[in-house]
C-alpha cells in the first residue's frame, strides 16, 4: 500500500492504520533504558524499601519517581 493511501485511511478515521506497520520494533526516543549503579548508604536503602513497601512498588520504581519528580521540577525553572 502507498503512503499516500495509508494518510487518506488516517485523515477520513476510516480504519485502524496500524496494521500496516510493523510495531515489533518501536522504541520510544530517549526512552530506552541505560542501566548505571550507584551506591547508597545503609539507611538510604532501609528508607527507599520502606517506602517501597508502603506504596507497593519496587525500590528502584521509587528512586525513578522521585528522580522524575526533581528533574521535572528542576527543568521547569
Amino acid at each position: 500500500m502507498k503512503a499516500s493511501e495509508i494518510d487518506k485511511k488516517f485523515d477520513e478515521n476510516q480504519e485502524d492504520i496500524l496494521e500496516y506497520f510493523d510495531t515489533s520494533k518501536i522504541r520510544m526516543i530517549n526512552e530506552e533504558p541505560k542501566r548505571v549503579n550507584i551506591d547508597f548508604p545503609a539507611w538510604m536503602v532501609e528508607s527507599l524499601d520502606r517506602e517501597a513497601k508502603h506504596i507497593g512498588v519496587s525500590r528502584q520504581a521509587v528512586i525513578k519517581m522521585w528522580l522524575a519528580e526533581k528533574l521535572q521540577k528542576v527543568s521547569a525553572i
